[in-house]
């Protein structure tokens, strides 16, 4: 859907947590994979939020 808006100094999507390179992929992963990603992405948003903005 290309909605997603990167920022920070990790690049992560401010909205899902993804990299640029993790969205782009998408669609190509394999199913353990995404499970690996999504595992990590409760963890980034948590990291985005509790960061101070600039």
């Amino acid at each position: 859907m290309n909605v997603c808006k990167f920022d920070g100094p990790k690049g992560w999507c401010l909205g899902c947590g993804r990299t640029r390179e993790e969205c782009q992929e998408w669609q190509l992963l394999k199913p353990f994979a995404i499970k690996k990603i999504e595992k990590n992405l409760k963890k980034r948003i948590s990291k985005m939020v509790l960061r101070e903005p600039n």
